[in-house]
C-alpha cells in the first residue's frame, strides 16, 4: 500500500482495502454457517438455499443501479451506503436467527424475517464495490492505477478465505451460531466510523465509473476492477489500430453476437456448476459427517472445507494463470475439466478428508475457468464494446447463484450422485464443445 501513497495514502487506501474485504467476507461466513443453522432449527435444506437465492437476486439487480449512481452522488457516500446495509442486515439477521435457536420466534417464522434482512445486503450491500473501485481508478496516476485498483479487488478474493476460516472462532456461548453474524456486524461498524473518519470525499482527478461486483461467494472469483477514464488517457496506438480492423462492427452489441455468443455459453454452463457445488456443499458435509444432531461441529467442518475451496480458487487466480501464462481458452477448458473432476471425488467422498481434496480441486479449476470466461468475453470484441461485454458478463455471473444453488440442493436431497452427476456433466460438456467452439487464443490475464 505505500507504494501508492503518492495518489492515495497508505492509511486511505487501508479504509478501501476492509470495506471490500468485510463486504466479502461477512456473506462467506454466513454461508459456512447457514446450513447447520438450518438443521437446528429443522428446516428444509432448499428453504436454506433460497435464503441465498434471494440476495444474490437482489445483488444482481440493484449492482448496475449503484454503480451508475456512485457517478453521479459521490464515491464515499455509496461506499457508506454499501456498509451500512451490511451491517445492519448482519445484526438483524443474527438477532433474527438467534431468537429462533433461543425458542423465542418459530422455526418459520424465523427464516422468513431472515430472509427479508437479508434484503439488506442484497440490495444496499452492493452498493459499497463499484464505488470503491472508481475512487480509485479516480484518484490515481496512469501509471499507478492497474496496480491500486489489482489491491482493491484482491481484498475482495481474500474476504472469501478469510469468513469461512473465521466464522467458527465466533460461534460464542451465549448467542451460539448467530454469533458470527453479529461480530461481523460489529466490524462493519468499525469500518463505517474508519470510513467516516480517514475517507476525505475530494474532487477526483480523472474521470472515472463504477465497476459492477460479482456476488460475493465462497469459493467464488474476485470481483472485478475495471477502469474507465477520459479518452484522454485510454487512446495509445494499438488500440487505435485494433479499433479499426473491427470497424465494420460499429452496431451495439447483442447477446446472440458470434463473437461473444461461445463465451457466454460457456460461462452459463460453468457458473451454474459452480453455483450448485457452493449450493449443496454445506448439506453434504452435515450429512456423510454425519452432523446434523451437531450443528455446531458442522459449521466448523464446513468452515474448514470452503476455506480450503477459497484457497485453491485464489491459488488459480493469482499464481497459475500468471505463471503459466494460460490463453483464455486453455484455462477455460482446464477449468472445466479440473471442476469435473473435482465434483466427482467430492459426491463419492466419505470423510472430511475426501470432501476438502474434491472441492479444493474443484474450486482450483472454477478459478481457472473464470478469469478465462471473463477475458475471452473481453478480449473477442475492440474498446468500445467493453462496457457492454462487462455488463454481460457480469449478468452470466450473477445469475448463476438466483436459481442454481436451490435446484442443487432439490436434486441432493433426492439422490446426492444426480447432483453430482449434473454438476459434472455441465463441466464435462463444457469441455467437449468448448474444445471446437471457443478458438481466440489470448492471455487469460494481462
Amino acid at each position: 500500500m505505500a507504494t501508492l501513497s503518492r495518489s492515495i495514502p497508505a492509511d486511505r487506501m487501508t479504509v478501501l482495502f476492509a470495506v471490500m474485504l468485510v463486504a466479502a467476507a461477512g456473506n462467506t461466513a454466513m454461508q459456512s454457517i447457514l446450513p447447520a443453522i438450518g438443521a437446528k432449527l429443522d428446516i428444509p435444506d432448499v428453504w436454506v438455499s433460497l435464503a441465498f437465492s434471494w440476495s444474490a437476486l437482489l445483488w444482481v439487480m440493484t449492482a448496475p443501479y449503484w454503480a451508475r449512481q456512485s457517478d453521479k452522488r459521490g464515491r464515499k457516500a455509496l461506499m457508506a451506503l454499501g456498509v451500512i446495509g451490511f451491517m445492519l442486515s448482519m445484526a438483524f439477521c443474527g438477532l433474527a436467527l438467534w431468537a429462533g435457536l433461543a425458542g423465542y420466534l418459530a422455526a418459520g417464522t424465523t427464516f422468513v424475517i431472515f430472509a427479508l434482512f437479508r434484503s439488506l445486503y442484497g440490495g444496499f450491500g452492493s452498493a459499497a464495490p463499484p464505488a470503491v473501485q472508481a475512487y480509485v481508478a479516480s484518484r490515481t496516476d496512469p501509471e499507478e492505477r492497474t496496480q491500486a485498483l489489482s489491491l482493491v479487488s484482491s481484498s475482495f478474493g481474500l474476504g472469501t478465505v478469510i469468513g469461512p476460516a473465521i466464522a467458527p472462532l465466533f460461534i460464542l456461548p451465549f448467542v451460539g451460531l448467530s454469533g458470527p453474524l453479529l461480530v461481523f456486524a460489529l466490524i462493519g461498524l468499525i469500518v463505517l466510523i474508519m470510513l467516516r473518519w480517514r475517507l476525505p470525499d475530494d474532487v477526483p482527478r480523472f474521470a472515472a465509473r463504477g465497476a459492477i461486483a460479482a456476488y460475493p461467494t465462497a469459493a467464488g472469483s474476485t470481483a472485478s476492477a475495471s477502469e474507465e477514464s477520459d479518452e484522454s488517457d485510454e487512446s495509445d496506438e494499438s488500440d487505435e489500430d485494433f479499433e479499426d480492423r473491427d470497424a465494420p462492427a460499429a452496431s451495439p452489441l447483442r447477446w446472440t453476437d458470434k463473437r461473444v455468443r461461445p463465451w457466454m455459453l460457456a460461462g452459463l454452463y460453468g457458473g451454474q456448476a459452480q453455483a450448485m457445488m457452493l449450493g449443496v456443499i454445506g448439506f453434504l458435509i452435515l450429512d456423510r459427517l454425519e452432523l446434523r444432531p451437531r450443528p455446531d461441529e458442522g459449521a466448523a467442518m464446513t468452515g474448514i472445507v470452503l476455506m480450503a475451496g477459497a484457497f485453491a480458487t485464489l491459488l488459480s487466480q493469482w499464481g497459475l494463470i500468471p505463471l503459466l501464462k494460460l490463453s483464455a481458452r486453455t484455462a477455460v477448458l482446464i477449468g472445466a475439466a479440473l471442476g469435473a473432476s473435482g465434483l466427482i471425488i467430492t459426491g463419492v467422498a466419505q470423510d472430511l478428508h475426501g470432501i476438502v481434496i474434491g472441492f479444493a480441486l474443484a474450486s482450483l479449476g472454477f478459478g481457472l475457468f473464470r478469469p478465462g470466461f471473463t477475458a475471452g468475453a473481453s478480449l473477442s470484441v475492440p474498446r468500445r464494446d467493453q462496457g457492454s461485454v462487462a455488463g454481460m458478463t457480469a449478468s452470466i455471473n450473477g445469475s448463476a447463484y438466483i436459481v442454481s444453488p436451490a435446484i442443487g440442493v432439490l436434486l441432493y436431497n433426492w439422490h446426492p450422485m444426480v447432483a453430482y452427476g449434473l454438476m459434472a456433466g455441465f463441466c464435462g460438456w463444457l469441455v467437449l464443445w468448448g474444445w471446437s467452439a471457443l478458438r481466440l487464443d489470448q492471455p487469460a490475464t494481462s
